[in-house]
């Protein structure tokens, strides 16, 4: 199997230094404000990144151990296939994040609604395009069997990484 490596552009810096009180979805984070600050070799790709509303954030889950190829999601109470929740213990430490864009200065992006930890290191970054992301008749699996209102209720920011 080829190996594959990849190199940081950037940091997410937000309010959780702790997987314990980090929120399990932005749509938990209540509108968490942070910083996406890009290496300066990197600023140019920011270039018209100022128009969009959303990004999506992808990262590397820097203090996740090992792998499950079982594990008990965040929400509900039985143990599901890692590939069918969002968990961070997975082969590959890659966490995804969707965040509203609300300032560019230079290299740095001020974001809300986020929900990741201190210090992760940022992969990559993708403008969320309402037109190629936006899909009808969705079906999210054993997630619609929850009471996801209930459960943003209910749910202290301490679930970990999203």
């Amino acid at each position: 199997m080829t190996i594959i490596t990849h190199t940081p552009i950037g940091t997410i810096h937000s309010p959780f230094t702790d997987p314990a009180d980090t929120p399990i979805q932005g749509v938990f984070a209540d509108g968490a404000r942070g910083v996406v600050e890009v290496f300066p070799e990197y600023a140019d790709g920011l270039r018209d990144i100022g128009g969009f509303s959303h990004l999506i954030l992808l990262y590397h889950f820097h203090l996740a151990e090992g792998y499950s190829l079982i594990s008990k999601p965040f929400i509900g109470d039985n143990e599901k296939g890692i590939f069918a929740i969002r968990h961070p213990r997975r082969p590959n430490h890659i966490g995804i994040s969707i965040v509203r864009l609300d300032t560019v200065r230079e290299n740095v992006l001020e974001v809300s609604d986020v929900d990741v930890l201190d210090g992760t290191p940022l992969l990559d970054i993708k403008p969320f395009v309402h037109q190629f992301d936006h899909r009808a008749d969705i079906q999210s699996g054993w997630v619609d069997d929850q009471h996801i209102d209930e459960v943003k209720d209910k749910t202290p920011r301490n679930l970990g990484e999203s």
